[in-house]
């Protein structure tokens, strides 16, 4: 292998290590905000004030720079990769020859990895063996859980799109942040004229698509046996088990996300997209121009339509998925149901005199893959270009134990989670079908978030006394299916004229005279009774 192959690789192993630690110190600035935020509840006088602004200038500072360093060291790898990747093609070496380099190598193909063969590198050894040792001991693992090496990962990403039907198909980019995403705009014609004269300015326009960060996850409960016997074992386990409901949640979003008012905490559905009739406050001003599709790209194909008649009209209708910007085929999704009848509609009998049907895995005539999902309505189809679907996907998988073991059914809790966002960044490349006079629609069931729906609110005192110009902060504690969570506070004040309130709970005397300060948080409020004395 040329030597500039080797430097290109480790130069990349060594900006990916530095991206590593970098991104190590995200927990710490959260842990320095979370203090200033609690610095600036406490600053009552001018001085107190001024070294907190100080303390908030350093942080924004240091914050900037935290990231300025993360974006150019990810620009640096992407770069190192392009120029590996143009090298290696111009490197006349055999396979074996690049995997015994590689070997001497940190960075690894991670799809080469079974998962018995994860369990051999020493960085899965080391989680494994903190996991079960959490368990023996009976505590939590610390801060939010163990990092999951590189190389689980891998596998984990694998069994994610090993039980998502979707994930191969969309556009995923990796992304930290609030992202953007450049869209080309109409691609201009070029204009033709002779050898020697002149040529025309063309005018290329670019939009964006905007994705933020959603997470998906839950907790699970695994049997102590299982985790205490072999490596192979317990992996298998924990990345079956979070490759299943992650996959699956990910499907649904990407067909069925919900966020089209912009405050729903998901990725932006294609069928949602389609059903829209205005469009949403929250769509970006430099995306591309908004069009209504409800009535274009959402078709229904009548019930008396069946054979080759349905094949005829569906191929008509799917015409309007419009895939100008697409680089791979059209995918078709349905449920089994919807799936075995568009094989009965494709029966017929072949040469030798046997009943073959032209519905495989591909669409007829049309062309596309096809894909089982059994959450999609009855006869309703979706389709069209799925790689204009962008599906931005953070780093950070988070894997913990829970600090609470189920002792009595010797059971332990551990909890994953993941990060995407996702919109389809071209909408008219896609389409919803109904067949047998059925009218898609945008309409879906998700899995209730019940561990954040607030149950209760409950403040650190239901009466109190201030006089007019002295302050004091209350202190509201909310809860969600039973535990403290993170919700926002709203507060108000019955007589501003006595006492005021701030977005933090600081209650301030204005004059002599009582109020009733309320804390509120979803549908749950709390009250405390404020007198204000001369």
């Amino acid at each position: 292998m040329a030597l500039k192959v080797l430097m290109l690789r480790k130069k990349i192993n060594d900006a990916k290590k530095a991206l590593e630690t970098l991104r190590a110190k995200d927990a710490d600035f959260e842990t320095r905000e979370a203090d200033l935020e609690k610095s600036i509840d406490e600053a009552s006088s001018d001085e107190e004030r001024s070294a907190v602004e100080e303390e908030i200038d350093s942080f924004e500072a240091d914050k900037t720079a935290h990231e300025e360093a993360k974006g150019n060291l990810e620009r640096q790898i992407e770069e190192l990769e392009k120029d590996l990747a143009a090298e290696e093609q111009q490197q006349d070496t055999t396979p074996e020859e690049r995997k015994d380099e590689m070997k001497d190598m940190e960075v690894r193909d991670q799809s080469r990895f079974t998962v018995r063969e994860a369990v051999k590198d020493e960085k899965v050894k080391e989680y494994l063996g903190e996991i079960r040792s959490a368990i023996r001991e009976k505590r939590a693992i610390s801060n939010v859980g163990l990092t999951i090496p590189e190389v689980m990962l891998g596998l984990l990403r694998e069994n994610i799109e090993g039980y998502s039907k979707l994930y191969k198909h969309v556009n995923v980019r990796p992304v930290s942040g609030t992202a953007r995403e450049l869209i080309m705009g109409s691609v201009p014609e070029a204009v033709w004229t002779e050898c020697c004269a002149n040529l025309n300015e063309l005018t290329l326009g670019f939009n964006d698509v905007e994705v933020d960060c959603y997470k998906v996850g839950g907790f699970f409960k695994l049997c102590n046996a299982t985790l205490e016997d072999s490596d192979v074992d317990l992996a298998n386990e924990l990345l079956t088990a979070l490759g299943q409901a992650i996959g699956y949640a990910l499907d649904k979003a990407i067909l069925y996300g919900q966020n089209t008012s912009g405050n729903s905490k998901m990725p932006l559905g294609i069928v949602s997209r389609l059903a829209q009739t205005t469009q949403p406050a929250s769509y970006p001003s430099t995306a591309r121009t908004w069009v209504d599709l409800h009535t274009t790209n959402i078709l229904t194909i009548g019930s008396g339509v069946t054979g080759a008649s349905l094949f005829q009209t569906f191929l008509l209708d799917a015409a309007v998925a419009k895939g100008k910007y697409s680089k791979a085929g059209r995918t078709w999704v349905m449920n089994e149901t919807t799936y075995t009848y568009m094989q009965a509609q494709g029966l017929s009998i072949n040469a030798a005199g046997a009943i073959v049907s032209g519905m495989g895995n591909t669409m007829p005539v049309i062309g596309g893959g096809v894909e089982i999902l059994d959450f999609i309505p009855d006869y309703v189809i979706v389709g069209g270009y799925f790689d204009l679907y962008t599906l931005a996907e953070r780093a950070g998988q988070k894997f913990a134990q829970s600090e609470h073991a189920f002792f009595l059914q010797d059971q332990t809790v551990f909890k994953g989670t993941a990060r995407y966002d996702g919109v389809p960044a071209i909408a008219e490349a896609f389409v919803a079908i109904g067949i047998n006079g059925v009218t898609p629609d945008a309409t879906m069931t998700f899995a209730a978030d019940n561990a954040n729906t607030v149950d209760a609110i409950m403040l650190n005192k239901s009466s109190t006394s201030i006089e007019a110009s002295h302050n004091e902060t209350l202190k509201a504690t909310v809860l969600a299916a039973g535990l403290p969570t993170d919700a926002v506070v709203t507060w108000a004040s019955s007589d501003t004229s006595a006492a005021t309130v701030d977005t933090k709970g600081k209650v301030a005397g204005v004059a002599a005279g009582s109020a009733v300060i309320t804390a509120s948080a979803g549908s749950a409020t709390a009250v405390c009774n404020v007198t204000v004395t001369s």
